[in-house]
């Protein structure tokens, strides 16, 4: 009877299951947990960067496969997984949804929404990590990013496809400039991204409010991994937001990608691998630092026109201490990138912003991308304000002994001072730029008092829209200041400067 009873029980289970595909699941165990890495004893088919699922739907990462165990990061709640809990991995390797429908969104790094504006839009996910574009996929840089920061488009230009690292200590305007670069892209093909690693939730609103008043929401993807957020969302954060960019880039597109600010994304790094127990290299930081960043701004590239011509630019952000630039990650970042945009504490503080130290600044390609007119108002530009500088250093010491030429130098150099200073959130379009540089260089301001300089850009920009509109619209068209243009362009300063004498 009892037998009966058995063969009854298979025959129900198999009629359960009849129709049913058999599924192989790799499974491990967590043998040890605590400060959000999990190290587990089995998954002996896991593959690096894969996504595993432990208990109550949290997911982690495989960041060391070792003989006998797995080390992973866990990207939710670890106090919910405990010893013993069965880990299962998904086979599929981390990844982020890419596509226009993330444009005017804010997600967190696993494309999870921030924003409260419903679920986001895709048709496709893209790995986090990828491989660089190889040499033969790309072209020189050739084509400017306006940033719409006079000193920066003028001085230290940027190209389509260029990687420029912005460096310098806390509070001088880092991320200023980046936004400002974001707000200048308002109407224009460039498709912005804003990754925001570590830092306060309030600061990250703040930036997206910024980005929401001015406009500039309608062309940017912000990806956010706060300060209260596990290491190992800070550390995959830069990686989601360059394939997203990489998207558009594949598809012929132009992007810009903000990283603020990878000493963060280090020091994240630094405290998942220093938990993961991988030995420690020079300031407690991993052997494989320099290829955290090296592998990550590779990625930004400008595709030839056979591979599509799109291109991916990057602006990287590093937070110096005390101006020091020389410590291992600063010189790090500036080896991989192509120039670097170096703000000063004392010049912002003096009231010279963005504080921009031009002997320390450099772009290796961007020359190739200026357009011509910046290319010929702005030529001397860089040379006279280094000048003025040493000048000024040198003249504290004897005013009175100066001979006419150094004291009419001084004088240019402090005019030239006054008009690359630029308040926050208000790009300046190339004409603008073009025509008040112009007017500084050749000496039309000489005789203006320094302290009026201010007043008289302003006035003259006025002046210019209202009664010789032609000629921002030529150069906005031309990208070249010729002959006719500039002879207009002198003629209409004399103008200006006989109805406002200053």
């Amino acid at each position: 009877m009892a037998r009966a009873r058995d063969f009854t029980a298979i025959i129900k289970q198999q009629i359960e299951q009849f129709g049913t595909t058999v599924t192989m699941v790799d499974v491990g165990t967590v043998v040890e947990v605590g400060d959000g890495i999990a190290r587990i004893h089995g998954l002996s088919g896991a593959r690096y960067s894969e996504l595993l699922q432990f208990p109550n739907g949290i997911i982690g990462i495989a960041l060391n496969l070792e003989e006998d165990s797995v080390g992973a990061v866990i990207l939710g709640n670890w106090a919910e997984i405990k010893e013993g809990d069965e880990v299962r991995s998904t086979g599929r390797i981390a990844e982020v949804p890419v596509g226009d429908g993330l444009i005017g969104r804010v997600i967190d790094p696993l494309g999870q929404p921030l924003d409260g504006k419903g679920p986001l839009k895709y048709e496709k996910t893209c790995p986090v990590e990828r491989v660089a574009p190889n040499v033969v996929l790309r072209q020189s840089v050739d084509t400017p990013v306006h940033t719409g920061i006079k000193a920066i488009d003028s001085m230290i230009p940027l190209g389509r496809g260029q990687r420029e690292l912005i460096i310098g200590d806390r509070a001088t305007g880092k991320t200023a400039i980046a936004l400002d670069a974001i707000i200048s892209q308002k109407g224009g093909d460039l498709i912005c991204i804003y990754v925001a690693i570590g830092q306060k939730s309030s600061k990250v609103a703040q930036a997206v409010a910024i980005l929401e008043h001015h406009g500039a929401m309608e062309h940017t993807i912000v990806v956010s991994a706060h300060a209260s957020d596990p290491a190992a969302l800070q550390y995959i954060a830069p990686y989601a937001g360059c394939t997203i960019g990489e998207e558009f880039m594949e598809q012929g597109r132009d992007a810009l990608i903000i990283y603020d600010d990878l000493s963060k994304h280090a020091w994240s790094y630094r405290q998942l691998s220093l938990l993961l127990r991988r030995p420690p290299g020079r300031e407690a930081y991993p052997g494989d630092i320099f290829y955290l960043h090296s592998r990550l701004l590779e990625r930004a590239a400008k595709m030839a026109p056979e591979y599509g011509g799109g291109s991916l630019t990057a602006l990287p952000i590093i937070e110096t201490q005390a101006g020091d630039i020389s410590a291992y990650i600063p010189t790090n970042v500036i080896s991989i990138t192509d120039g670097q945009i170096y703000l000063e504490t004392d010049l912002f503080n003096a009231g010279i912003r963005p504080a921009l130290n031009v002997g320390l600044s450099v772009s290796r390609v961007g020359g190739a991308a200026q357009t011509r007119a910046m290319k010929q108002v702005a030529g001397k530009l860089r040379l006279d304000l280094a000048q003025y500088r040493e000048l000024a250093t040198f003249s504290q010491f004897g005013a009175a002994e100066l001979d006419k030429a150094t004291r009419t130098q001084l004088e240019r150099g402090q005019r030239i001072t006054e008009v690359l200073k630029q308040p926050q959130y208000v790009p300046m379009p190339l004409q603008k730029e073009v025509t008040i540089l112009h007017a500084v260089i050749n000496g039309y301001l000489d005789d203006v008092p320094v302290e009026k300089v201010r007043a008289f850009e302003e006035g003259f920009h006025r002046f210019m829209e209202t009664s010789h509109p032609e000629i921002g619209q030529r150069i906005a068209a031309e990208k070249e200041l010729s002959d006719e243009t500039e002879e207009a362009l002198k003629q209409a300063i004399a103008e200006f400067k006989e109805k406002v004498p200053y």
